[in-house]
């Protein structure tokens, strides 16, 4: 069975990046978008991220339009916007689909139980948060509208 650093996915800018960089971080998988309620989040994740990161921990954004069209900019936009808006330095991806029949191999494996080996888990809007271990394996999820720090994802930082 394939884990999370057996993936890859194209960043903002274009490269392709191999999810194995990330082995020995415990990473935490954002599918976000500029023009959504819960748009703000970006800055708890930044914050979070300098906290906590990125020696160990890791916070990897992938923008998707797949929720109320919320998320309509090209990738280029996206980056000056997260920059411009939220001085965003975690990673970000191209926008990906993370539903549906073009769903991207990142978030079938995070929400394929027969492709993660833990469960099914449907992502039910913008800014729904995967924690994956150091090894690559899934652990947890927490919904969208749950905070950057709630107590799930700080008790899972604060871990080991």
């Amino acid at each position: 069975m394939k884990t999370f650093l057996d993936l890859s996915a194209t960043s903002i800018d274009g490269k392709e990046i191999s999810m194995s960089v990330f082995k020995g971080k415990k990473i935490l998988v954002v599918n976000t978008a500029s023009k959504c309620g819960f748009t703000p989040q970006y800055k708890d994740l930044e914050k979070l991220y300098r906290e906590y990161g990125p020696e160990k921990f890791v916070i990897l954004g992938f923008p998707a339009n797949n929720f109320l069209w919320q998320e309509p900019k090209s990738n280029h936009e996206i980056a000056s916007f997260c920059s411009l808006n939220f001085d965003v330095t975690f990673p970000m991806f191209a926008k990906v689909s993370v539903k549906g029949s073009k769903q991207h191999p990142v978030y079938e494996w995070l929400t394929k139980k027969e492709l993660n080996g833990k469960t099914d888990a449907k992502v039910k809007w913008n800014f729904q948060k995967f924690m994956v271990s150091e090894k690559g394996e899934w652990l947890d999820m927490v919904p969208p509208a749950e905070s950057p720090y709630c107590e799930k994802i700080i008790d899972w930082l604060r871990k080991g």
